[in-house]
């Protein structure tokens, strides 16, 4: 495990107060109204055109991004702990203290699509969709994660216990074949949402000993390549889904890391901390800092191109089997997941298919 202690850009910022210049930290767009409470999270459309906030003041408003001007708001009866658009920028979800509620909204008309009362047990922490906006994840201090489904209406799924404490947010890869979640029990999950085995089987990766306390936020690379992490050790952690390892760690909040993000072509990393800064990382060149190519070196790595998806993936230089590992984790795991849904196919179709025994009381007897 590796560190690393300065940051290249280091920026305050009063989002959703105002937009400032990532370069010089310069204001470059500033919202009215302005929210009268604190500001819990905040999201922005795929096109980069309008940005939603939710704040203490029970008010969820929408923003055009090119103008500043409030395009609308919405008052709920409690305190909204998360909000996010869609990736096709066709609704906003809003987790609700409270009443342990989700909430599915039209991003243009503000109508409501689902208002989902008691889903969790206990306070949502968050709520995500998935990469085709169907569907909505949320994980909750009762321990359990969610799938929500916006044609249908209905929970397609639960996992009780998914965590052994409370599970602070959640995310989705790319793909959509994949969650994350991590948790105040230090350490992230990633699931296998796109089939149904995993509800019986489990997590199909833990990631643990990347943080010395809870684990509060989490976010894929774009080509699932990695995985990064905040946490209330004042650090964020670079992960090697592959191999379920942490590559980096980086240094130098003074508090809490709250939220992260990753940029979509790698090379940043952005994190929010209680110590009222957010930090701009710069990790292009990642793998060729001497740390990370020691602790490969140590743990017997290295890197390959996955004949699946075309994506890097790490290995052990001791590996031989040229079958299993000429593929990343997420390909072998779902070229598992169709042979046992076609080897279950294949079974069910000979059961259907088998001769019917002749009669015991036959005229041959």
């Amino acid at each position: 495990m590796t560190s690393a202690n300065a940051a290249v850009t280091t920026l305050s910022l009063s989002l959703p107060h105002g937009f400032e210049d990532a370069v010089d930290g310069s204001l470059v767009r500033d919202f009215e109204p302005k929210p009268q409470a604190p500001v819990s999270e905040c999201s922005i459309t795929a096109d980069s055109r309008r940005i939603v906030a939710a704040s203490y003041d029970k008010m969820l408003r929408a923003w055009d991004l090119e103008t500043g001007k409030l395009l609308w708001q919405v008052e709920h009866d409690s305190f909204i702990v998360s909000c996010k658009f869609s990736p096709d920028g066709r609704y906003v979800v809003s987790g609700l203290d409270v009443g342990h509620a989700i909430c599915v909204m039209d991003a243009e008309n503000t109508a409501t699509i689902s208002l989902v009362k008691g889903h969790h047990r206990k306070s949502i922490t968050a709520c995500c969709f998935d990469p085709d906006s169907q569907k909505v994840a949320s994980v909750s201090l009762d321990r359990c994660i969610k799938i929500w489904d916006i044609t249908s209406q209905a929970t397609l799924f639960t996992i009780a216990k998914a965590h052994s404490s409370a599970i602070s947010n959640c995310c989705f890869t790319f793909s959509g074949h994949f969650l994350c979640t991590s948790s105040w029990d230090k350490t992230l999950k990633i699931w296998n949402v796109h089939t149904g085995e995993f509800r019986h089987h489990g997590a199909c990766v833990t990631l643990m000993q990347g943080h010395e306390g809870s684990v509060s936020s989490c976010c894929f690379a774009r080509d699932s390549s990695f995985l990064i992490s905040g946490g209330f050790d004042k650090t964020v952690a670079v992960w090697d889904v592959a191999e379920g390892y942490r590559k980096l760690s980086l240094k130098g909040h003074t508090d809490w890391v709250m939220d992260v993000a990753v940029s979509k072509d790698k090379k940043w990393i952005l994190s929010a901390s209680k110590d009222k800064t957010m930090r701009l990382w710069n990790i292009e060149e990642m793998d060729q800092i001497p740390l990370v190519m020691e602790c490969r070196k140590a743990m017997g790595l290295k890197v390959k191109q996955c004949e699946g998806c075309d994506r890097p993936f790490s290995i052990f230089e001791s590996d031989t089997s040229s079958e299993i590992f000429s593929k990343c984790v997420f390909c072998r795991r779902d070229a598992k997941d169709l042979s046992e849904e076609c080897s279950s196919s294949s079974s069910s179709e000979k059961e259907n298919s088998s001769p019917t025994p002749p009669c015991s009381g036959s005229k041959d007897d």
